[in-house]
C-alpha cells in the first residue's frame, strides 16, 4: 500500500481557473471545411476578420529565407521598436511588441491587475477582456453599449472610478464602431489604466496612409502623463492590416515607464525571427498595405449596401473590416448554418444581445458575391425556421 499523498487537480488549481470558461477562437478553415462538407480550396472564410490578400510581397519574400531560424530573437526588440517608432512618430523606448496585441493584453493583466481589482468594459466587445480579468481573479464590470452600439461615456467614466483598468476597442470587435473624441482623455481622469485597441483602426475613415485626421491615439499614448494620470496604452497588430494572422506579432504603444515594466516582465523571446521579419518587411511595403486597407474599406461599404439592399440583413455602421448584421428573422445561429452548409463561414456569437446577428469579414469582390449568392439561397431556409 502506497504511503504518497494523492493529488487533487482540481484543488491546487488558482481559484479562479477552477470555473474558467475559456475564449472561444474560431476553428481552423480545414476543419470547418470537414465538418460541413465542403472542399477546403471552395470554402469563403469571412469568420475571422482576416486580411483576404495575405502579406505583403516584401513580408512573402522576407518569410523565404530572410531570418535566421536556428537563432534566438533579440529580446531587447530593437529593430522592430526602431521601425514601429519610426511609423507612429513616437520614441521606440515607448513600444512593446509581442506574439499578437493578446500578449500585450495579457501583460497589462500580470503585471497590473490583482484579484479582486475591478476591470471594466463595454459589451459586446473582444471576448480577451473577459478571458483575462476571469484568470486574474478580477472584478469585471460591464456597462453594456446602447442600441446603437455606442458607448454610454457617462456610465464609463462612473464605473472606471477605483477599477483598475478599462479596456476598449477602437473601433470595436465585433460592432465596428470608434470611440467618441476624447473618450480615453476623459476616462484617464478616473485614475484606471486605459487600454484601447486598435486592431482595426488601418480601415477607418482618417486612418493611415496619406489621409488626414486618424483616429488613431499611439502618438497621444507615448506621452508621459503629468503629475498623477493614469497611462493610456495603444494596442496595435499585424494581424490585419499586414496580413500576418498566423505569425501573431502585435504590440503596444504607451509610456516609456510603462514600457519598460512590460519587457522587464513579459517572456524574452514573444516575438519569433520569423514574425520579426515578415513585420519589418510590412513596415517597408506600408504605402501597398494601406492601399489595400483602404480597397477593404471600399468593399465593406459596397457590401454593406449590397446586404441592406437585400431586406433582411442590417448592417450596423462599421470602421473596421467587417459588418456585425442584424438578421429582420430567424437566428444568427440558424444563418451561420444555412451559409456554412454552402461553404461560406461566417461568425455567431452567444452573447444574448447577439443572437439574431452574424459578424461577416469583408473579403474579396469575388468573395462577396460568393457571399450573396449563398444568402439568396439560404434566406427561404432561415426564414422557414423562424417561423
Amino acid at each position: 500500500m502506497s504511503d504518497s499523498a494523492s493529488f487533487d487537480l482540481e484543488g491546487a488549481l488558482r481559484p479562479p481557473l477552477r470555473s474558467l470558461r475559456g475564449y472561444e477562437p474560431i476553428d481552423p478553415p480545414e476543419q470547418v471545411a470537414a465538418r460541413y462538407g465542403v472542399a477546403p480550396e471552395a470554402i469563403v472564410k469571412l469568420d475571422g476578420n482576416e486580411n483576404p490578400y495575405g502579406p505583403s510581397p516584401r513580408a512573402s519574400e522576407a518569410l523565404a529565407g530572410g531570418y535566421a531560424a536556428h537563432r534566438y530573437p533579440d529580446p531587447e526588440q530593437r529593430r522592430l521598436r526602431d521601425a514601429l517608432g519610426a511609423r507612429h512618430g513616437v520614441p521606440p523606448e515607448c513600444i512593446v511588441a509581442g506574439a499578437g496585441a493578446d500578449e500585450i493584453i495579457d501583460l497589462v493583466f500580470r503585471i497590473f491587475v490583482d484579484a479582486g481589482d475591478r476591470v471594466v468594459i463595454a459589451s459586446p466587445t473582444f471576448g480577451m477582456y473577459p478571458f483575462g480579468a476571469e484568470v486574474a481573479g478580477a472584478e469585471l464590470v460591464d456597462v453594456p453599449r446602447r442600441d446603437d452600439w455606442s458607448v454610454d461615456l457617462e456610465a464609463l467614466t462612473a464605473a472606471c472610478e477605483g477599477a483598475k483598468a478599462v479596456f476598449l476597442p477602437s473601433p470595436n470587435n465585433p460592432t465596428g464602431g470608434l470611440l467618441p473624441p476624447g473618450a480615453a482623455e476623459r476616462l484617464r481622469a478616473s485614475g484606471a489604466i486605459v487600454v484601447i485597441d486598435e486592431a482595426y483602426v488601418e480601415f477607418a475613415s482618417g486612418r493611415e496612409g496619406g489621409h488626414s485626421g486618424s483616429p488613431s491615439l499611439a502618438d497621444r499614448a507615448a506621452e508621459d502623463g503629468e503629475g498623477d494620470e493614469a497611462p493610456l496604452i495603444v494596442l496595435r497588430t499585424f494581424s490585419k492590416w499586414a496580413g500576418l494572422a498566423g505569425l501573431r506579432v502585435g504590440y503596444g504603444v504607451m509610456p516609456a515607464s510603462v514600457a519598460s515594466l512590460l519587457m522587464q516582465c513579459k517572456q524574452p523571446y514573444g516575438v519569433s525571427t520569423a514574425a520579426e521579419a515578415a513585420a519589418l518587411a510590412s513596415l517597408e511595403d506600408a504605402a501597398l498595405l494601406d492601399e489595400r486597407a483602404c480597397e477593404i474599406a471600399g468593399e465593406r461599404d459596397r457590401l454593406a449596401a449590397e446586404l441592406r439592399a437585400g431586406g433582411w440583413l442590417e448592417p450596423a455602421p462599421s470602421q473596421a473590416n467587417f459588418l456585425l448584421c442584424r438578421l429582420a428573422f430567424g437566428s444568427g445561429a440558424a444563418l451561420r448554418e444555412a451559409l456554412a452548409r454552402r461553404g461560406v463561414f461566417v461568425r455567431f456569437f452567444g452573447h444574448e444581445r447577439l443572437r439574431d446577428h452574424v459578424r461577416i469579414s469583408v473579403g474579396t469582390p469575388k468573395d462577396s458575391e460568393r457571399l450573396l449568392a449563398a444568402l439568396s439561397e439560404a434566406r427561404q431556409e432561415v426564414e422557414g425556421g423562424a417561423a
